[in-house]
This record gives C-alpha cells, sequence and structure tokens, in this order.
C-alpha cells in the first residue's frame, strides 16, 4: 500500500516445482470457482468464566470478505439455518456453499441452504484442509485477535470481532489479494509513512500522508 516494488525472485527460485496431476485437483477447483463460492464454519471461543461460545462464519471466497458472522452459547440447526438467510438477505446467493459434515447442519439448514438455489460441497471427514478459506482466517482471527484479549461473554465477543473485522477488510493485506485488502484501497507512493493504531494499538494502518 506504499508504493513499494518488493521482488519476489528469491522466493519463485526456491518453490519446489510439482508434477500436474492428469486430473483437475480440489485446488484446482476452489480457484475455477472463486467468484462464485463461499464457506461456513464454527469455532470456539473461551471466556474468562469457562463458558465457551460458538462463532458462525459466512466467508466469501473471491474477496477473503466475511459476509456474516454472530455468536452463541448453544448453536442449533434453527440458529444456523437462520444465519444463512441473513448472510444473503441483501445480496446474491452464490453458486457453491462449502462445508464440513458437522451434525449441527441437519435437515433444516440442507433446505434452507437449497432453497436459496445453492448448491452444497461436503468436505471429507476430518480434512479442514479442504475449507482452506475459512480455516486460514479463522486462523488469522485466533493470531491476529483473540490470543491478545480477555473474552467476557458473548456481547463482548461480537464487538471485538466487529472491531477486528473493520480491520482485516479495510487495512489488512493478503497475498492472495496482490497485497491488496478485501476492501481495495488506493496505493500512494508520495509523503510521509504515518502508522495509525488499530485494535488498541495492537496492529497499524500505514498511509503516506503529505509532508
Amino acid at each position: 500500500m506504499l508504493g513499494i516494488e518488493i521482488s519476489e525472485r528469491t522466493v519463485s527460485r526456491i518453490l519446489r516445482k510439482l508434477p500436474r496431476p492428469p486430473s483437475q485437483t480440489w485446488k484446482t477447483f476452489l480457484h475455477n470457482h472463486l467468484g462464485q463460492m463461499v464457506s461456513i464454519d464454527f469455532f470456539t471461543v473461551p471466556t474468562v468464566t469457562m463458558k465457551v461460545l460458538f462463532v458462525f462464519l459466512v466467508l466469501e471466497h473471491r474477496r477473503r470478505q466475511v459476509l456474516h458472522f454472530n455468536v452463541t452459547e448453544h448453536p442449533n440447526a434453527d440458529w444456523t439455518s437462520q444465519q444463512i438467510v441473513e448472510a444473503f438477505a441483501d445480496r446474491d446467493a452464490p453458486r457453491y456453499l462449502i462445508r464440513d459434515r458437522d451434525r449441527i447442519y441437519g435437515s433444516e439448514v440442507r433446505l434452507r441452504i437449497a432453497s436459496l438455489g445453492i448448491e452444497e460441497i461436503l468436505t471429507a471427514p476430518r480434512s479442514p484442509w479442504q475449507n482452506p478459506y475459512v480455516e486460514r482466517v479463522i486462523g488469522s482471527i485466533r493470531r491476529d485477535c483473540l490470543n491478545h484479549f480477555v473474552i467476557l461473554n458473548t456481547r463482548h465477543l461480537k464487538r471485538v470481532l466487529a472491531w477486528y473485522f473493520g480491520y482485516y477488510h479495510g487495512s489488512r493485506t493478503h497475498l492472495g489479494l496482490d497485497k491488496q485488502c478485501p476492501f481495495p484501497r488506493q496505493v500512494s507512493s508520495i509523503g510521509r509513512i504515518l502508522a495509525i493504531p488499530q485494535l488498541g494499538d495492537l496492529h497499524h494502518r500505514y498511509e503516506r500522508v503529505a509532508a
């Protein structure tokens, strides 16, 4: 975002050259349908009182945008179905939705997904690597944010996550997006570099300002 060109020649030189398989790989499928696909998943967050909260995410693959999230102490099929409806209430539904085989995705969830005209793609049992986009985002949420906070309750977790997603969408760059943000930023190469604290000084947004 600062207009500094960094060569990737060294990285490309040391990467192993792998033989290509005779048929389309799972990675190729994900890449070919990047603009038509979302992922959903749950992850858990403990609180200071030892309660376990469940966070539900809906992630759009093309721009790595978190379309919807919510938190609950007691997830069930009804609640999950409602979250899917809310995620696509004001936007077009995708063609494909990737999810794991968790029992929480019961018949009610499957019927709601089908009613939106979305085709489900189920990952193999115990294969989180088949849902890499959302798994990577969950890892980023933990490393960048939750590992540095003590969560008090559901309301506090929602506030912290909303705070983080503001940083994630507008300031955090991604190699998979050609070093851009989910909400693209303008690249500037003139002016003094200014560090703007975000997430309570946990991270910073770097911009150039006129001298």
